[in-house]
């Protein structure tokens, strides 16, 4: 799962580090104060991780392509492009040209001609050395980011990465008891298992006492449990919780210090990741990567050995000044020099706090919980309006208070009912945008879901029966019947209810215009309709209840006078479904799942909802395939590719892999589908084929869609000219993608 995040958290810097836009002359101090939540200081173009800290490197550089508000990559930046978004035409401009051209052999070649007026922001020219020493970055065999440019088949990149690992990796492999000295003496072995023993306890004691302090329990073991380590022995101690973490992280102790930490890094208690980071030689390994060639001082071409159709989004690189991060005496691209010695990224560690990059800010300071920037005059598009922007450590519950008394000009609350209610407060005509507070809603990059595994959720052992497919489908029913009215209870018009297992968000997502356009879960087991417009409520609890036992019937269960009697073999009366609402019913899809137990109730079927205190307990039972049905959320990526999810491997032979041992789908037809799209160029081609692919999986009936929830952007008109706000933002197109045309009044 964490490794999944790390690819989501990849693209999504992708995503923010769209700036587009084109603008004057700074002008006046008055500076531009946005809302923002705790920064963790990590400001790299190629360390930051949470969305945060990657706003601040966004505002400080640029990326090798952008996209347009529809999330589709602009591959003539340099000329700019027009592109029509909600019936407005709109311009957009980056800093390179892409041409793609598939080879006869199956490699694919990204040839990339960038603008030759750019400079970073301290007067050095941007040149196609700083794009090529970006990459190398992030292929590096330490690198430990969470980019992943190193996954995509760039030819010669396993080559290259082959042959080295980071020293921390290699001594956490070994062990303590290690007796082969080749590389490393026991002084460094035994210092590095000293200082982590020490700090590593400490780090653990820390989420004891934060467990405790919140009610969670008072013993290592049951902290563990509430971060969502499980194994313990009753009388485990904080450095067996420790140890646990890290062995879950595969000794990857940089990104265990950051992610799980209750307050202090490992780097704060003693033991630095950063002091064993480098690398190590094993093997034999490839002096460069065949695939990134420079084909001109301002041109470069990388090929890929196959068609990947989400590596484009890969490619977009920040493009950091090598003079900066690197070191100009160590590149020499016609002798394998790119700014760096192999292995050792200290450099551009060294440089994580404090960004520099060609983007429209320039970064001045952190410090008492504000970052200040300044205005880049020399922005390829432009110096920006406003002059001084100021991002402001903020909690979400003053983030709406901070735009009413002043202290705030944009923001980012909580978008919910209370959030709206608050809103309409304010301004005069009761609306959510008004004199006070202008409000721009988008839709969340991810949606809300029911899941059920076809593994558990079966008739006689075969998940992909018609049987079987009938039993998901008598409760995917039941569910339907009650989304709009769970979700309207919970986010009222904040979100919506969707009927395909895709984020609104995406290209390929299914449009209600569309021809053939469904309402999940609408029709009986004969293919009829269950609704009609006529129906009140109740007729419609009817309805779906009629259906279901249709279902029910069909998958072999006895179905008597309006009720079900008995089971067919390997499926049950009874079913649990387990939900993530911290034990007291708060979550979007609670209301949902009771509403449909007391229907199911009037038909025989028992529906136990379990609400659970520790969400991660979620994700062990689904993994243990203890829980049959549960109601989560994922995360989208700018691309639809469904390879990570729903991708089985039967088409092919291989093991399943991804996130699909959640549903156990195994349907060759779906993997061949899911491939076939992934390996074209073709976007129209490959909606057509996802159209198919999201069909399958509701035939499946392992996935019910449910919402679609919205992020909101407010601002204050009485400060912020909006008219100069980014117009018609979206998920791929934040409002930061034109802060540099952005006025104050």
């Amino acid at each position: 799962m964490k490794k999944r995040l790390a690819l989501l958290l990849a693209l999504v810097m992708v995503c923010v580090s769209v700036l587009a836009g084109c603008s004057g002359g700074g002008s006046g101090d008055k500076p531009l104060v946005v809302g923002y939540s705790n920064f963790s200081s990590k400001f790299s173009p190629f360390f930051a991780e949470t969305a945060y800290d990657q706003d601040v490197a966004t505002m400080t550089q640029v990326s090798l392509l952008n996209m347009d508000r529809l999330g589709a990559i602009v591959e003539k930046g340099k000329t700019g492009e027009d592109r029509e978004y909600n019936g407005t035409n709109y311009h957009y401009d980056g800093p390179a040209d892409l041409t793609i051209t598939e080879n006869k052999d199956g490699s694919v070649d990204y040839d990339f001609e960038l603008r030759e007026d750019m400079t970073f922001s301290d007067g050095e020219p941007l040149t196609a050395d700083d794009v090529i020493f970006s990459m190398y970055v992030l292929a590096d065999p330490t690198y430990d980011g969470p980019a992943t440019l190193y996954s995509i088949p760039i030819k010669g990149m396993e080559e290259y990465r082959a042959g080295m690992a980071s020293l921390m990796s290699l001594l956490y492999e070994a062990g303590r008891d290690n007796t082969d000295f080749t590389y490393w003496d026991e002084a460094t072995q035994t210092k590095f298992w000293e200082d982590l023993d020490k700090a590593g306890t400490a780090f653990a004691q820390e989420i004891i006492d934060y467990c405790k302090s919140e009610g969670l329990g008072d013993t290592a073991k049951a902290a563990g449990e509430a971060w969502g380590f499980e194994g313990l022995a009753d009388d485990a101690t904080a450095t067996d919780l420790f140890y646990l973490m890290a062995d879950d992280y595969a000794g990857d102790l940089s990104a265990l210090s950051s992610t799980e930490s209750a307050g202090s890094s490992l780097a704060d208690l003693g033991f630095d990741p950063a002091e064993y980071a480098n690398g190590v030689t094993t093997g034999d390994s490839a002096d460069k990567i065949e695939g990134i060639q420079k084909t001109g001082d301002y041109s470069l071409k990388v090929t890929l050995t196959e068609t990947d159709a989400p590596a484009i989004y890969q490619l977009g690189v920040a493009i950091a000044p090598m003079h900066y991060y690197g070191d100009p005496e160590k590149y020499d691209y016609d002798n394998n020099k790119f700014g760096f010695d192999k292995g050792d990224l200290s450099t551009v560690r060294a440089k994580t706090t404090e960004p520099l990059g060609a983007g429209p800010y320039v970064f001045k300071k952190f410090e008492n919980g504000v970052v200040s920037f300044e205005g880049n005059d020399s922005y390829y598009l432009g110096a920006p309006k406003t002059k001084n922007v100021q991002f402001l450590e903020s909690q979400d519950q003053d983030k709406l208070n901070g735009v009413v008394t002043g202290t705030i000009d944009i923001t980012d609350p909580s978008y919910s009912v209370d959030t709206v209610k608050a809103i309409e407060a304010e301004n005069s005509n009761g609306e959510v945008t008004g004199d006070k507070i202008v409000t721009d809603t988008v839709d969340n990059l991810g949606y809300g879901y029911l899941g059920m595994s076809a593994n558990s959720m079966n008739v006689g052992g075969k998940a992909g029966s018609d049987e079987s497919k009938a039993l998901r489908k008598a409760f995917a029913t039941v569910f339907a019947r009650y989304r709009d009215v769970t979700v309207d209870s919970y986010y009222g018009e904040t979100a919506s209810v969707i009927n395909y297992p895709i984020s609104n968000t995406s290209w390929a997502a299914p449009q209600k215009t569309d021809t053939d356009y469904a309402i999940a879960f609408s029709k009986d087991v004969e293919g009829n309709d269950i609704y009609t417009s006529d129906m009140d409520d109740a007729a419609k609890d009817e309805a779906a209840l009629k259906a279901a036992l249709g279902f029910f019937e069909k998958a072999g269960y006895t179905v008597a006078d309006g009720k079900v009697t008995a089971a067919p073999e390997g499926a049950k009366m009874d079913y649990e479904v387990w939900i993530p609402a911290d034990g007291a019913g708060d979550h979007p899809s609670f209301m949902m799942l009771n509403l449909a137990s007391d229907a199911f109730k009037k038909i025989g079927i028992t529906l136990n909802v379990k609400d659970l205190a520790n969400s991660a307990d979620l994700w062990t039972g689904i993994e243990s395939e203890e829980c049959p049905m549960w109601c989560a959320a994922w995360g989208a990526t700018p691309d639809p590719d469904m390879y990570q999810v729903y991708y089985s491997g039967v088409e092919s032979g291989k093991e399943p892999g991804g996130s699909n041992y959640m549903y156990d789908i195994a349907d060759p037809e779906l993997d061949k589908m899911i491939m076939d799209a992934r390996t074209s160029m073709d976007q129209s081609y490959r909606k057509t084929v996802y159209k198919s692919c999201l069909d399958t999986i509701i035939d499946w009936a392992v996935e019910v869609p449910v919402y679609q929830r919205q992020n909101a952007i407010i601002f204050s008109p009485e400060r912020v000219n909006a008219d100069t706000f980014t117009p018609d933002v979206t998920t791929y197109y934040p409002w930061l993608s034109e802060i540099d045309k952005i006025e104050l009044k």
